[in-house]
């Protein structure tokens, strides 16, 4: 995410520029982590954009998009009912940091380009959600820009984190290390990670 604006659509769609470049290399990165078959929850869905496409590219799962802001709701819908894909559920109004959310169980979960738009206790939040909903080897798939053993991986993320940091002080690249910890003390394990285009990293982690 480098904060660029969504251009809407007569029918409710919002599209945006990102999520349009980085869909495939996530996609087939996906493809190549997620299960053969069972429900992938996405937190923060946005526009819907990522949700029609990777349940283009992967058919065998069942997609649950999930937001908290009406407008891209509206878009995800519109989007669904574009392509027609039976694959796709009506998304969700979820608040990661709601004590109850309103799918009791996922056997994956994915969140895009969140972390760092939002304050830490989101994604402490998001730890503890993961760990309520999968079971013991689900997978929670993270996106978006880190930096690694404290350090920015790219001038141009240092720079993405200095003008997130002067929007909201909350905000910021996670250090990967700090992600990691905190997902331990939710019983979730770095297994994996994929170096993706634009210096931004897809991290994968396994409930124990």
């Amino acid at each position: 995410m480098r904060l660029e604006d969504q251009n809407a659509s007569g029918d409710g769609r919002l599209a945006s520029p990102s999520a349009e470049r980085n869909r495939e290399p996530i996609a087939e990165v996906l493809s190549q982590v997620l299960p053969q078959s069972g429900l992938v929850l996405e937190v923060g869905s946005g526009t819907g954009e990522h949700a029609v496409h990777f349940a283009h590219v992967m058919p065998h799962l069942a997609w649950q998009p999930t937001e908290k802001d009406k407008d891209c709701l509206r878009s995800i819908s519109a989007w669904a009912a574009l392509e027609a894909q039976a694959n796709v559920r009506r998304p969700l109004y979820l608040d990661v940091t709601d004590a109850q959310w309103p799918i009791a169980a996922a056997d994956a979960i994915i969140c895009i380009n969140m972390i760092h738009v939002a304050p830490w206790s989101v994604a402490q939040a998001l730890f503890r959600g993961a760990s309520r909903i999968l079971s013991p080897g689900g997978l929670l798939c993270l996106y978006g820009p880190y930096r690694v053993a404290g350090k920015h991986t790219s001038a141009s993320n240092r720079a993405f984190d200095a003008q997130l940091r002067a929007m909201n002080s909350e905000w910021g690249v996670r250090n990967l290390d700090a992600v990691s910890h905190e997902a331990q003390s939710f019983n979730i394990e770095l297994v994996g990670i994929f170096q993706m285009p634009a210096n931004n990293l897809i991290v994968v982690f396994r409930k124990s």
